[in-house]
């Protein structure tokens, strides 16, 4: 009893050691880099705002969700904040502003975190479709996969390509230097990871795991996961020659030897450092590199920091 004690008040210390360090960094750095003072007028529509005809897809820092549709997994009050990482329906999180979702399905086409499970996916595909017939610019990255210890949905890639077939952008290393306007009306990249089934093929209308790549940590400590973060993306190859996806999750994750085991407590250690991670990317010369930047909860001043630097890629300014 007296070491499980001991070890919980060493996880609190270390915790707040980190949480103090990222106060420090944003303290001695600021939050400024270039476009971070840029807020689109209409966050629904942020694409179409900085003109498809000159907006490049590897110039984009997308916004994405992680667990995108988990806004009513689990059950309310009991279950649920152990597994809800948004707040926001699909549709919703689609109008402030997020341009990557991650969906994670089991062998029925139902939504899970784990053990916990929500709606169907047609909740998502109908959402999305509901999304991309109110705007005409935008273009959506849609990862789903099977998760971890289930099954793949029998035939998943048949129903992905009869519910999304009008709007699918097919796998082509080109794609990443092309315009938006160059690509319209097609209006979706989607990523399909199955687990056992056979992925997507080359030219095909779906897109294979290995076009969508990041570096998962999995900790609850927030300074250890943005110095992870920063490590990774400084390896990776700039978005001007990469022929991949990569992505940066600006989250941390509730952990079984600590008694805070609620998502929205522990994520908000690293949530509201999003602008100094950015801010840290240029200082440190990788901000050639970010590309997919994620979040749990996503809000608008997320959406608009990431928007930011778009902008400023597109004026030549980043």
């Amino acid at each position: 009893m007296g070491s499980q004690i001991s070890k919980q008040l060493e996880k609190r210390k270390a915790i707040s050691t980190e949480k103090k360090a990222l106060v420090d960094l944003g303290g001695s750095s600021g939050e400024t880099y270039p476009g971070s003072d840029y807020r689109p007028s209409d966050r629904k529509n942020w694409m179409a705002g900085l003109n498809p005809e000159k907006l490049h897809i590897n110039q984009i820092v997308w916004p994405g969700t992680h667990d995108s549709a988990t806004n009513k997994i689990g059950i309310p009050m009991i279950t649920r904040p152990f597994a809800q990482c948004q707040s926001l329906s699909i549709y919703r999180q689609l109008c402030v502003g997020t341009r990557v979702l991650d969906v994670r399905v089991q062998e029925d086409r139902r939504v899970c975190h784990g053990i916990l499970t929500t709606y169907s996916v047609d909740v998502v595909i109908q959402e999305l479709k509901k999304f991309l017939s109110e705007t005409q610019s935008e273009i959506v990255i849609l990862e789903i996969r099977t998760e971890f210890g289930h099954d793949d949905p029998p035939e998943f890639d048949k129903y992905l390509e009869e519910q999304l077939g009008e709007y699918l952008i097919h796998q082509d290393d080109n794609v990443f230097g092309k315009t938006i306007a160059e690509l319209l009306p097609k209006r979706v990249i989607c990523v399909w990871k199955p687990r056992k089934s056979p992925a997507p093929k080359h030219g095909s209308p779906l897109w294979s795991a290995g076009y969508l790549k990041d570096n998962w940590i999995d900790t609850d400590l927030p300074s250890t996961k943005f110095e992870s973060n920063m490590k990774h993306l400084s390896e990776q190859p700039p978005v001007s020659s990469r022929k991949f996806f990569y992505r940066v999750e600006n989250t941390v994750t509730p952990q079984a030897d600590n008694p805070i085991v609620c998502v929205k407590p522990v994520t908000n250690r690293i949530h509201g450092y999003a602008r100094l991670f950015i801010t840290q990317c240029v200082s440190k010369g990788c901000a050639d590199k970010l590309q997919i930047f994620s979040t749990d909860f996503i809000d608008e001043d997320f959406v608009e920091a990431c928007v930011g630097l778009t902008q400023a890629r597109v004026e030549g300014k980043a």
